[in-house]
């Protein structure tokens, strides 16, 4: 019988001090009307018996936790331009508490209301917004990345006018669950404004209590942490076939979790061309230019980080070796995906590169290719025919892993392309049939069960 986890509050971030933050409060929505709420995650933090409406559309405190909800400061990098004048413009960390893993987690909305940061903003969230970030958080960690999960859903009853989309439109509020809401940011805004007290309390805070390492072990032990870290999110993203389209600083938390999700797609094909949004018309962020992206944003903290420290050296060496832990995170990633036992870190690494070859041939999509390759064995069909995929059939030898779960017998790979997030938006915006939305929930948590039966390597949220 599965433990009972309990409710266990703990809001360490009162020991930053009131320059991190701005108390708020939350908006009075005229409704409340339930459209996801993640029992299996609310299990995790002793949150299962709660009362959702009330703490998580109403924002009434929970108990033993923050008395108000905190705007938290910030500035940010947008597309390589500094931007002095951000911060939680439509949200609010609500809570901290520990989960099961013993681990600091923090409870933040998207959509609460205005704050101190919101400038011309009305802080209000679209059911769209919403419904696309369900299932973003949905699919990301069925697919082990590591990833915010989406913990609430209202739909609060206003209609919203917006200049990209068609309005008036329907309102919500998200809440997500997250390792911190500390940002690269978070440390930008320190340096900008040169204080070191300040980036030396933030840099004990991470430490503390979100690496579990010991308070003083100085600004050199964090970035090693976090290019590790960061590292490892950017090939997960690869190999998921994820593409994020906003990877500024502001969107790249310290823990390597990946959060806040605008105009994100699953590239349909190995495209590293392929971007997300539309106004990211140099693609910066595409596909393909994403670990180089993170590696940069994670540059501008090393910068921060320089004011504390003369271990210059011990920086640059820990940025230099964010591409020995990217290629080994996708060498792990792939052959993850791939059902395969691992072996080696040389062996596998033989196989991520052939496995890419393979997939960037762009014969079929990249949801097809695992599915299809999923266990080792080669496929039959013209589809998998050409040296690239004998390449793979080589390196991949005599191993084998374990398709026993019926999803593997399913006609069609479960996906997640941009098509289909339309269709499930169409049919709640015009008839509020919400079945699409469910079903596809359901798929993908039943995707998410197969991809870790009988894989003991295989994580469902990687530290």
């Amino acid at each position: 019988m599965t433990p009972v986890q309990p409710y266990r509050p703990d809001p360490r971030i009162l020991e930053l001090g009131t320059s991190f933050y701005d108390p708020v409060r939350a908006a009075n929505f005229p409704a409340c009307t339930a459209r996801f709420l993640n029992t299996r995650a609310a299990a995790e933090v002793g949150l299962e018996e709660t009362d959702w409406a009330r703490h998580f559309c109403r924002f009434e405190p929970l108990e033993g936790n923050l008395d108000q909800p905190l705007a938290l400061r910030y500035h940010g990098h947008q597309f390589r331009s500094y931007n002095p004048d951000l911060g939680d413009g439509r949200g609010f960390l609500l809570a901290q508490l520990r989960d099961a893993r013993g681990r600091l987690m923090d409870l933040g909305t998207k959509g609460s209301g205005q704050t101190p940061w919101s400038r011309f903003g009305d802080g209000r969230l679209t059911l769209k917004g919403g419904v696309r970030e369900v299932l973003a958080t949905e699919m990301l960690q069925a697919l082990g990345v590591a990833t915010s999960r989406s913990f609430a859903l209202f739909e609060t009853g206003e209609e919203l006018e917006r200049n990209d989309e068609p309005s008036p439109t329907r309102s919500a509020v998200l809440t997500r669950l997250s390792h911190g809401h500390i940002r690269i940011g978070t440390f930008q805004r320190l340096a900008f404004g040169e204080d070191v007290e300040g980036l030396e309390k933030l840099v004990r805070y991470c430490l503390k209590h979100l690496y579990g390492e010991p308070a003083d072990a100085g600004p050199e032990r964090l970035f090693a942490l976090v290019v590790e870290r960061t590292a490892k999110l950017a090939a997960s993203y690869m190999v998921a076939g994820f593409v994020h389209g906003v990877l500024n600083t502001d969107n790249i938390n310290i823990t390597g979790e990946s959060f806040d999700y605008g105009p994100w797609r699953f590239a349909p094909e190995w495209d590293p061309a392929f971007t997300a949004a539309y106004f990211d018309h140099a693609g910066l962020y595409a596909f393909g230019r994403q670990p180089e992206a993170i590696q940069w944003n994670v540059a501008q903290l090393a910068g921060c980080l320089a004011l504390l420290t003369d271990g210059h050296e011990a920086l640059q060496s820990s940025l230099e070796g964010f591409a020995g832990h990217f290629h080994a995170a996708l060498a792990a990633g792939m052959v993850r995906r791939l059902g395969l036992p691992p072996v080696g870190e040389d062996e596998d690494r033989a196989i991520a590169r052939a496995a890419v070859k393979a997939v960037a041939t762009r014969q079929v999509s990249i949801d097809r290719f695992f599915f299809d390759w999923r266990g080792g064995g080669r496929p039959a069909g013209d589809a998998y025919a050409g040296p690239a995929f004998d390449a793979l059939e080589h390196a991949i030898g005599a191993r084998r892993g374990d398709r026993s779960h019926a999803y593997w017998s399913d006609a069609e790979p479960c996906s997640m392309l941009i098509d289909e997030v339309e269709d499930i938006w169409a049919a709640i915006a015009e008839k509020d049939d919400w079945e699409l939305y469910e079903t596809k929930i359901a798929a993908i948590r039943r995707m998410g069960d197969a991809l870790t039966a009988n894989a003991p390597s295989a994580s469902s949220h990687p530290a």
